[in-house]
C-alpha cells in the first residue's frame, strides 16, 4: 500500500525519527506531536482496524507499545502516557493503518480523560447491561 503513510515509512520512501522496532511493529517519533515525545507505535502490516491483525501481530505491536510506554515516560520526565488506538474513521482514526499512540502526560496539560472526549453519553439507567455483555461475549472469537 505504497499510497499509505506509514507503509512509506516501513519502506523507508519516508524519514522518520526510529525509536524501535521488531518483527510486528516500528516504533517512531510522531511528526505532529501532542507533547514532546508523543510516539507511533505503527503496525508493519498494512491493516485497518486491530480486529484485522493476525493475533501474532498484535501480540508484536503490543509488546514493543509495552516497552516504549516506560521508556516515553523516562526519556520526557513524564509521570504518566496516554496510549490510544482510534480503531476506525469513526473513532477518530486519520490515518487507515493501526497505529498506537503513546502521548506523555502531566497534571495541567490541558487533555483530559477519555471520558472528555464524549459530549453525548447514553443514560447509565437506560442501557441494557446484561445485554449488551452477553451480545459482546457471543461475538468473541473462539480461538
Amino acid at each position: 500500500m505504497q499510497e499509505c503513510v506509514f507503509c512509506r515509512i516501513f519502506a523507508g520512501d519516508i524519514p522518520a525519527k526510529v525509536i524501535a522496532r521488531n518483527d510486528a511493529a516500528l516504533a517512531v517519533l510522531d511528526a505532529f506531536p501532542l507533547a514532546a515525545g508523543h510516539t507511533l507505535v505503527l503496525s508493519k502490516s498494512h491493516r485497518g482496524k486491530v480486529q484485522q491483525l493476525e493475533k501474532s501481530e498484535a501480540i508484536g505491536i503490543f509488546e514493543l507499545v509495552w516497552k516504549v510506554v516506560a521508556a516515553v515516560e523516562e526519556a520526557t520526565g513524564a509521570p504518566a502516557t496516554t496510549v490510544a488506538v482510534h480503531n476506525g474513521k469513526e473513532a477518530g482514526q486519520e490515518i487507515a493503518h493501526v497505529h498506537v499512540h503513546v502521548i506523555p502526560r502531566r497534571e495541567g496539560d490541558g487533555a483530559g480523560p477519555v471520558h472528555s472526549m464524549f459530549r453525548q453519553r447514553p443514560e447509565s439507567g437506560s442501557l441494557d447491561m446484561d445485554s449488551i455483555c452477553s451480545k459482546i461475549a457471543s461475538n468473541l472469537p473462539h480461538n
